[in-house]
């Protein structure tokens, strides 16, 4: 089962916690064990699994990642200008493969799915692959 969503970010960049969405194709698909594997075909966006209890992680882990990949810098040569975007792109990754039982994510008690924006506002896309088994 494949499964394509769209959403629109707000800003430059912002995590954008998608758990209850995956959960929900999870369930409507009525897979009980099995693995989701979500992934954003973008070159400017990822997806990664974080802490969802303190909204401040986010923003440290946004501002962590603007000091090591400024938004501008005099050796960055990418002619559109959003060379940032790839770095912190590459660092989360375009996917996370998630373990299915019992019909339930097996997430930790605090982790969340984030979808990743680094180069915002757009219209985006993540794909959920799941497999039975």
């Amino acid at each position: 089962m494949l499964v394509s969503r769209t959403l629109r970010t707000s800003k430059r960049d912002e995590m954008i916690d998608i758990t209850r969405e995956i959960a929900s194709i999870v369930s409507r698909e009525q897979l009980v064990d099995g693995t989701a594997v979500i992934y954003c075909p973008h070159t400017t966006a990822g997806i990664t699994i974080q802490e969802n209890a303190d909204p401040d992680v986010k923003h440290d882990v946004l501002m962590r990642l603007d000091e090591i990949y400024p938004w501008e810098h005099p050796k960055y040569r990418h002619a559109e200008g959003n060379t940032a975007s790839h770095l912190k792109a590459i660092t989360t990754g375009t996917s996370q493969t998630i373990i299915i039982s019992g019909g339930k994510l097996l997430l930790g008690r605090w982790q969340g799915i984030y979808f990743c924006e680094f180069d915002g506002p757009r219209t985006r896309e993540y794909v959920v692959k799941l497999i039975t088994g």
